[in-house]
């Protein structure tokens, strides 16, 4: 079962260390798999290893070995870079520190894990060889840090770890996430508008269509799933009003015309712009569409890698209606995936994607830098409502 969860509503838990710290042979024992090469020889694990568990009662998690961050030579400062980019989307950390005990090494880990604000913990590993020194164990007091001793090999507080990891998890990590379930009632009507185009997946629905159907399920409301081409159709046959319509932002400014004014309307982005990010921030850095100069660059974010087909939504619809729009020539750059640019500075707009393949974690984490480096953060839905000049429509739902 938790492989089959999304992997965009996984607690991340990286395990991060210098090599021979044990990384691999803690995983194994948390995760009671042998899923990590284990082995004396320095280096062993070159590229995160991602391994998927149901930590209860936080539900599906998945765990990261990484290589060692005192890797050595170009191949290591690419393998210690990948740790970083780990780490940087993790929700929980663990420093796990080996015979040597705490080095320049784990301080510099430690720096940078509070730097990006992720809770974390301290394993001293191999406790079987060696216990950690007087001088480590005032260090982590002195500074309020929580650490553990513990040894993979014997399974040595091993139940200790998952119920630390349980303890200082996030707080939205351990409730019930809400879509769109707080805006309807048992035995109420939500319509859902769902365009089948080039870009839809044969077969399936997308991510956020599926989850929010199924949360509509679970809430005991009714769920009506129609095209955009016939909704009015859907609507008319209905016996009264749907306490919502949530539809696809490609096609918000035709539904917008059909659903009647009196109905409560607004998109599966937007719903996912306050599930994975802050609603809030999204709407005010929409708002700098209309700052916008001749030559500026745009950046679009993009959760997932796919290959583009020609009305892609980041990379053709949202730069031409941006364009249209604006009446300027911009240039737009498109990063998929856990990719990210370090240069975030020479842009003058990040419109991001609903983030459905990301955790919140990661997704706060790229708005939090955006605003750190004065760049205006946005997503896909709120900017197509903002430019297609629905946007308060698709907010009335929402205390703002």
């Amino acid at each position: 079962m938790s492989n089959k969860a999304p992997r965009g509503i996984r607690l991340v838990i990286t395990l991060a260390g210098q090599r021979n710290a044990g990384k691999s042979s803690l995983v194994n024992a948390i995760t009671d798999q042998k899923i990590a090469i284990v082995s004396d020889m320095p280096g062993t694990t070159t590229d995160p290893v991602a391994k998927h568990y149901e930590l209860l009662p936080l539900g599906p998690v998945t765990f990261y070995d990484t290589a060692g961050l005192d890797d050595s030579g170009e191949l290591g400062e690419l393998r210690i870079k990948a740790t970083r980019k780990v780490l940087w989307r993790s929700d929980v950390a663990i420093v796990v520190v080996g015979e040597a005990g705490l080095t320049p090494h784990e301080l510099k880990i430690i720096e940078d894990i509070i730097e990006l604000d992720i809770p974390f913990i301290i394993a001293f590993n191999k406790s079987d060889i060696r216990e950690p020194s007087a001088e480590d164990r005032a260090y982590c007091q002195k500074k309020g840090f929580r650490f553990l001793t513990t040894s993979a090999k014997d399974e040595t507080n091993i139940d200790e770890i998952k119920q630390a990891i349980i303890d200082i998890a996030p707080p939205e990590m351990k409730r019930d996430p809400v879509l769109a379930g707080d805006l309807f009632k048992k035995g109420e009507w939500v319509v859902c508008v769902v365009p089948i185009d080039l870009s839809a997946p044969k077969g399936r629905l997308i991510l956020p269509q599926v989850q929010i159907l199924r949360e509509i399920l679970d809430g005991d409301a009714l769920a009506l799933t129609t095209k955009e081409s016939e909704l009015e159709e859907a609507l008319s046959g209905l016996n009264h009003k749907p306490a919502l319509v949530i539809t696809d932002s490609q096609v918000v400014h035709n539904v917008a015309k059909v659903v009647p004014t009196d109905v409560p309307l607004t998109t599966f982005s937007t719903l996912f712009a306050r599930y994975k990010g802050d609603l809030p921030t999204l709407v005010h850095g929409a708002k700098a569409i209309d700052t916008l100069s001749e030559g500026d660059t745009i950046l679009i974010g993009e959760a997932c890698s796919h290959h583009p087909v020609e009305d892609d939504i980041g990379r053709i619809k949202i730069p031409h209606w941006v364009t249209q729009y604006t009446g300027k020539n911009l240039n737009f750059e498109t990063y998929s995936g856990h990719d990210f640019p370090e240069d975030l500075e020479r842009f003058k707009l990040a419109i991001h994607c609903g983030a459905c393949m990301l955790n919140r974690t990661e997704m706060l984490r790229r708005m939090n830098e955006c605003s750190r480096r004065g760049v205006p953060v946005t997503n896909y839905g709120v900017a197509i409502s903002k430019v297609q000049g629905v946007l308060e429509r698709i907010l009335t739902p929402f205390a703002l």
